[in-house]
């Protein structure tokens, strides 16, 4: 089991947000967080990365508590492609991508290996970016720019990928674009990965479990069929909602606000 959260509490300064949340994860399952806003998701997400440090709690990575590792071993396990990026200035695309390498280094290394320099070009390749590699990140699309930084997350051969809100500020063609890129590295690699996603619908398409979150808590949790029910939407979301089967599988249709 990649990543295991026992009874996980935290938040910020001393107002627990995410209170006593239990899951596990199987190496290569897609699971997404999906709830309100305010409802936490966020939050888990950065307490499942480091960012945050649990008031009560543990996250296991491999077995091992991440929040007593050092940093550069966890990041040889576990990336994060986070909501909103700093954007580098004056960096390629390629050096960029580079730094995703930098778990993997001794300190004092300051040059990529033979053996690094390829798995930034894979990296690169993988994210159909190597016509790009040259150009400054600024001056990238939204599209190109997440890419870009999907590509240093997977650059540090992560065994799991936590991915915030992906797809925001994506048109509809980028979003599909990424998420059948995560589809493709989840099936083919065996990558385990969470994401935090706002759209119903694109998490039922593409997840292999959901986790509802309602107030800091983990409402329920089970494949799309299970958990995406009338009942938990309204309860989860206050919305009234029809179950559509599609081509692309499960689909919610949101009729009426319930609150």
């Amino acid at each position: 089991m990649p990543l295991e959260l026992q009874n996980l509490t935290g938040g910020y300064a001393l107002t627990p947000i995410v209170q006593d949340v239990n899951l596990t994860l199987q190496t290569g399952e897609w699971l997404s967080l999906v709830g309100a806003n305010g409802s936490g998701k966020s939050t888990l997400l950065k307490l499942v990365s480091r960012i945050l440090s649990p008031q009560h709690g543990t996250v296991l990575l491999d077995g091992k508590a991440i929040h007593s590792q050092p940093p550069n071993l966890v990041a040889q396990k576990l990336a994060l492609l986070p909501q909103q990026q700093t954007l580098p200035v004056g960096l390629t695309v390629r050096q960029l991508v580079s730094l995703g390498r930098t778990p993997h280094q001794i300190w004092w290394q300051w040059e990529l290996n033979a053996g690094d320099r390829l798995k930034v070009e894979a990296a690169i390749k993988k994210t159909q970016l190597e016509k790009l590699s040259d150009r400054l990140v600024e001056q990238l699309s939204g599209g190109e720019r997440q890419r870009a930084f999907l590509a240093l997350a997977l650059a540090q051969e992560p065994k799991v990928l936590l991915l915030d809100e992906p797809t925001t500020f994506l048109d509809i063609s980028y979003q599909l674009q990424l998420l059948e890129l995560l589809k493709e590295l989840n099936q083919q690699k065996d990558l385990t990965i969470v994401t935090v996603l706002h759209e119903l619908n694109l998490a039922a398409r593409y997840s292999s479990r959901i986790a509802l979150l309602k107030q800091g808590h983990i409402w329920e949790v089970g494949i799309p069929e299970e958990v995406l029910t009338p009942n938990a939407i309204a309860q989860v979301f206050g919305v009234e909602s029809v179950i559509i089967h599609t081509p692309v599988g499960l689909q919610v249709c949101a009729i009426s606000s319930v609150l």
